[in-house]
């Protein structure tokens, strides 16, 4: 999946930001719901679906291995499963682009099957390290080669029957709790994973609805999870909520631009991926849930935000498994606070899309912002809710988040802001630039 020309997009200051608008399909959940339904047998029906780059980069590896994946007319995507331990041998590599969820979940897909597959991904991918999953997939009997440093492109050889482990999760991370989570489903025998801090849970979930035996017992060293393998997966009917993280752009947009009141739709409200609202809240952040329901088994709401005057706070450090996805936006808010707004407990951040530490620090200082960088956060001066100066042209970095986040920032800028490349947006919000322009009325985003 070769990275597009860049796309440098152009950002003035905007008026008032009005109306109600949907977000796309929430990106984990939709990950997931093609991975355990091209593991049922029978045909799924996935409504909701995200159809941004990231998550087709899966869709078109579980077909390389055996799945029926078709996009309807409706809507509608349906998924013909080839049954826990049916993969097959992939004719090619498995191109990730730009998606570190797809990469590490099939990885652990594949590490219980007779079959091998080689990975590869784009530039930024290539960068980000996978020995935190190699390690305990490995310790399964997977046997996975990679490029120095842990990195793509790698090649796992999985093994069947593949051996159950008992894994204590070194550092808060959802991504290798699934992805030895699914190696279990074909493992025999009970495989656990024990997170001391809790991470967002859609895989638990979702693999119930499956049919999957799985239990979780909260301990005193934290959550166990536990799961049976040989598993025999249902195909399911899954509705998808509309992703918290991509919601989030526009919350803090509401928030941050004086006169602003939206709604945001059926969004997903999931505990574990909340977090986020619960920091701007504290801040001092309008924002009300409306029409509160159950859909799929997740919470969802539609939430209503309107302009308010934020204050800096220091951010508790047990939301960050809650938010991790969402810093880079939190930094942007807190930039228009009043006071210093202190964020650590992301060490996360660091291997990123981007270093996004590094990449926020460098966007909020060239538009003016005061930020003083740590090894697991950042702390923000903010202006008081004044406009910041911008002016800048913005690295990215291919970073999605970092793209959008400075987009949110230039709503808010004395001076237009140049960001160096958009394209990275298609990976998890391809109609992002659109939604901005309708809330806003104006042309103030032209792409040049």
């Amino acid at each position: 999946m070769s990275h597009p020309l860049p796309r440098p997009l152009e950002i003035t200051p905007s008026g008032p930001l009005h109306g109600a608008v949907t977000v796309p399909g929430d990106k984990s959940i939709s990950h997931r719901a093609l991975m355990f339904s091209a593991l049922a047998v029978g045909e799924s029906r996935i409504e909701g679906l995200l159809e941004g780059e990231d998550v087709l980069a899966t869709a078109a590896a579980l077909r390389a291995m055996g799945a029926t994946i078709e996009a309807g007319t409706d809507g509608v995507w349906r998924v013909h499963g080839v049954g826990v331990g049916g993969l097959l041998q992939p004719g090619g590599a498995l191109d990730m682009g730009n998606s570190g969820t797809s990469t590490r979940l099939l990885m652990g897909l594949v590490a219980s099957h007779p079959i091998s597959a080689t990975f590869i991904g784009d530039a930024s991918l290539s960068k980000r390290p996978m020995g935190r999953v190699i390690e305990p997939l490995s310790r399964m009997g997977a046997d996975i080669t990679a490029s120095p440093g842990g990195r793509l492109p790698l090649m796992v050889r999985g093994l069947c029957p593949a051996v159950p482990i008992e894994y204590l999760l070194p550092v808060a991370s959802a991504q290798v709790k699934s992805a030895v989570l699914l190696a279990g489903l074909n493992t025999p025998g009970i495989t656990r994973v024990i997170e001391p801090i809790a991470t967002r849970d859609h895989s638990e979930r979702m693999l119930r609805g499956f049919g999957a035996e799985l239990s979780v017992e909260e301990t005193s060293q934290g959550r166990i999870i536990s799961i049976t393998g040989e598993a025999e997966l249902k195909p399911q009917s899954i509705v998808v909520p509309g992703d918290p993280s991509s919601a989030a752009f526009l919350v803090v947009a509401a928030t941050i631009v004086p006169g602003s009141d939206i709604l945001v739709a059926n969004v997903g409200l999931n505990p574990t991926r909340a977090g986020l609202f619960a920091a701007l809240r504290m801040m001092g952040a309008n924002i009300s849930e409306e029409n509160p329901r159950i859909v799929g088994g997740e919470p969802v709401a539609d939430l209503r935000v309107r302009h308010a005057p934020l204050s800096a706070i220091e951010v508790p450090a047990e939301l960050a498994p809650s938010m991790i996805d969402e810093y880079p936006v939190l930094f942007v808010a807190a930039a228009f606070a009043e006071g210093r707004t202190v964020a650590r407990g992301a060490h996360e951040l660091r291997v990123k899309e981007s270093d996004r530490i590094a990449a926020m620090a460098a966007a909020l200082g060239a538009c003016g912002v005061g930020v003083e960088e740590y090894e697991d956060g950042a702390a923000i001066q903010g202006n008081g809710g004044g406009p910041i100066t911008g002016g800048a042209t913005i690295a990215t970095h291919l970073d999605h988040r970092i793209a959008m986040s400075m987009a949110v920032a230039g709503l808010a800028a004395k001076n237009a802001l140049t960001i160096d490349d958009v394209s990275p947006i298609a990976t998890s919000y391809p109609t992002f630039l659109e939604t901005l322009g309708a809330l806003k009325g104006t042309n103030s985003v032209r792409i040049s």
